[in-house]
């Protein structure tokens, strides 16, 4: 989808001239404790049953902790049992059946049910997996309306509390949070040209960011905040650059004839990953942050590789492969064999590197945001906004 888009704005322009978080055993012995996760795409669910909960509590769950890699079962195959109630509160408790005793017993007030849904989730993932939960966290992605136009949304992971941080009814594309902070960029051709603009959420106010003659598009920001790789047109064809997050000290990183697009980041900040053609060949390439040689990461079993996202572990990069159709892959950062796992586009990682958002077309051709857990290949859709929705990012 975000090639598509960039190869729109690019004509138009020759015509024309975000992790944020809210505040906030066994009884069978073919059961299987959950190992070390090395290949993407072939483990196992973690089986638990889920007992008490009703309405969007017990849907807020369900959803959470499958797309983490759990699957739903009869108590009496659950690898760890799930019990509470949602009457005024939400309350829980996980018990091991392994183990026989309670890892988890919490009781949870201060929001809304569904709020305190997600905050269960999230107790439940770290105390059965020792990881970070996803479920307080946020998402960006654009809303196509009928007539070309568009807008920009931010919403929670799932798409509920969607709200628009755009007004303009005009072309927009590529949103990107900036890490740690309510804070995004996107494309927008607000003014006429396609041009990168940042926007503080808390605030509302927004400022042009890159704004010169031709494509200006696919902001990404360092994880430490403090640099944006963008593609800009000026010297000609659409290179990768790089500035300050101010504004200033702009270099151009790639230098060809060839038509960059989706800069990512490395999680160290060492590298800008992006997708380039080499002898009429698309590929994937790195290049050092502040400049020097490119290196081609290699993505065997998936031809034309795009959009690119580094995942914050630094362990994989997502992409999207054409061939024929749309897939997201995955390959090992530093290049080899890479797994098919979905048919769809526009891959974004979760902060626990694990968990993509995407986009994937309907029978119907509608585009819609889903998510998708790496290692078992669970998915699921995000509550939607009429229209058609694509181009994700997962704030970090």
């Amino acid at each position: 989808m975000k090639t598509h888009c960039l190869n729109l704005l690019k004509l138009t322009a020759a015509g024309l001239l975000a992790v944020l978080a809210p505040e906030f055993s066994r009884a069978q012995n073919e059961i299987q404790i959950q190992s070390t996760i090395n290949v993407p795409g072939l483990t196992r669910p973690i089986p638990v049953s889920l007992q008490g909960f009703s309405g969007e509590v017990a849907e807020a769950l369900k959803f959470d902790l499958y797309v983490q890699g759990f699957a739903f079962v009869a108590p009496g195959a659950a690898q760890y049992q799930i019990s509470g109630s949602d009457a005024g509160s939400v309350q829980g408790s996980v018990v091991d059946v392994v183990a026989h005793k309670t890892i988890l017993s919490r009781r949870y007030t201060g929001a809304d049910l569904r709020r305190q849904a997600h905050a269960f989730s999230d107790d439940i993932v770290f105390a059965i997996t020792g990881k970070k939960g996803i479920a307080q966290t946020k998402i960006a992605f654009k809303v196509e309306h009928g007539g070309g136009g568009g807008e920009i949304y931010v919403a929670d992971y799932d798409g509920y509390n969607a709200e628009a941080v755009t007004h303009d009814g005009a072309i927009v594309a590529a949103p990107a949070w900036v890490p740690g902070r309510l804070a995004v960029y996107y494309t927008s051709y607000k003014l006429g040209n396609p041009d990168i603009f940042f926007q503080d959420l808390s605030t509302g106010q927004r400022r042009v960011f890159a704004a010169f003659a031709g494509l200006n598009t696919s902001a990404a920001v360092s994880p430490d905040g403090s640099r944006v790789a963008m593609i800009l047109s000026k010297s000609g064809s659409p290179d990768v650059w790089e500035c300050s997050a101010g504004g200033s000290d702009w270099m151009d990183l790639t230098k060809t004839r060839e038509d960059e697009s989706s800069p990512c980041w490395s999680p160290d900040g060492r590298w800008i990953c992006y997708a380039t053609k080499i002898r009429e060949r698309r590929l994937l390439a790195k290049v050092p942050a502040g400049g020097g040689p490119r290196q081609v990461i290699r993505t065997i079993g998936a031809a034309n590789p795009s959009e690119p996202d580094w995942s914050p572990d630094g362990k994989w990069i997502a992409f999207t492969s054409q061939m024929g159709e749309f897939d997201i892959c995955v390959v090992p950062a530093s290049g080899g064999n890479a797994t098919i796992l979905v048919r769809g586009q526009d891959p974004s990682w979760s902060p626990n590197s694990r968990t993509l958002v995407f986009t994937r077309r309907t029978g119907s051709y509608r585009y819609v945001v889903s998510v998708l857990d790496v290692f078992t290949k669970q998915v699921k859709d995000i509550r939607q906004i009429p229209g058609n929705d694509s181009e994700p990012d997962w704030a970090k």
